[in-house]
């Protein structure tokens, strides 16, 4: 029995139980769309982490469907940095000079309300964990040096499929590195099991491990010792959040998000400006704070514990920083 894949299957993807789960009343239960477009998909680790009868905990924020996504914003989009633009086949994107980014699977551990992939158009195929595709193109193409796995969630793979996608990855020379986008191990660290971690010991290619984390409250002691497992492999991790309103837009949160990471050994890589995703208009910080508070950040932490603060303005040959010098 593959235990974390049963972990999986606790997951919360019904309001009614949820609800019931999280204490919420009536009036509170008026402010939320029971039947999103977007499903409801959230680990039974982080509702145990949501305070009870409140629709304002930091976690929950980021997981509950309310009607303000139901609401017109100019600006946003179904595709806000038009991936569709960079496909070169169903499931390989090439924006940036010197690597690519394969979406993997359409399947992820946790559902973000904020999520810019979510209306993507993924290969559901009865042949979707098939590479050939892609494995055929980067091969032809020696100008890619790094292959980034994201998806969905990489790490929703079976065992079976990435195993064999990394090593025809592994096999393709001029890929140097291999890069994993990841927020599976916030809500199921038990996905980082012996399988896995012996999967990485056997790479060839300099591997990178970036996880998405938001909130503090996200990281506990399993959370963080399944990390670890992976940098005693001598793979660095780093995160990448995004930055949201009523959720971690304040200097003490992000303040306790970026100490408590590096004092794991995580280094803070990117703080995103929201990608401007159709229904995701509640969560924008306007970037005047977001840059107060890099900041009042900068005089409080070393500079490794600062992330860079960017946002991903289609078209261009990498993020741009919305932070002068």
């Amino acid at each position: 029995m593959i235990i974390w894949r049963e972990i999986q299957k606790q997951n919360f993807k019904d309001w009614k139980k949820l609800s019931e789960f999280l204490q919420l009343d009536h009036q509170q239960l008026e402010e939320i769309v029971l039947r999103p477009d977007f499903p409801l998909n959230l680990p039974l680790r982080l509702a145990e982490k949501i305070a009870k009868n409140t629709l304002d905990d930091p976690i929950l924020r980021q997981f509950v469907p309310l009607k303000k996504e139901l609401e017109e914003a100019l600006g946003y989009k179904l595709d806000p940095v038009q991936d569709a633009s960079f496909r070169k086949s169903s499931k390989l994107l090439h924006k940036y000079e010197g690597r690519a980014l394969l979406v993997c699977t359409s399947v992820c551990a946790m559902h973000c309300r904020f999520c810019f992939r979510q209306n993507f158009n993924y290969d559901t195929s009865p042949e979707q964990t098939s590479f050939a595709t892609e494995l055929a193109l980067l091969t032809e193409d020696p100008s890619i040096t790094e292959i980034i796995l994201s998806g969905g969630d990489p790490l929703s793979l079976s065992h079976l499929t990435l195993e064999r996608l990394i090593k025809d990855l592994d096999a393709i020379p001029h890929l140097k590195k291999l890069r994993f986008h990841t927020r599976f191990p916030m809500g199921i660290p038990e996905r980082i099991d012996e399988a896995f971690l012996n999967l990485l010991t056997h790479i060839r290619m300099q591997t990178i491990f970036i996880i998405h984390c938001n909130h503090p409250n996200e990281l506990d002691e399993d959370v963080l010792a399944a990390l670890k497992k992976i940098q005693k492999l001598g793979i660095p991790v780093l995160n990448q959040c995004v930055l949201l309103s009523g959720v971690n837009d304040s200097l003490v949160t992000l303040h306790e998000l970026f100490e408590k990471l590096t004092n794991h050994g995580i280094l803070p890589y990117y703080l995103h400006q929201l990608d401007q995703v159709k229904g995701a208009s509640h969560f924008e910080v306007e970037e005047n704070r977001g840059r107060a508070l890099i900041d009042a950040l900068t005089a409080k932490l070393p500079g490794y514990a600062i992330p860079k603060y960017v946002r991903e303005v289609p078209g261009k040959m990498s993020k741009t920083s919305l932070v002068n010098g």
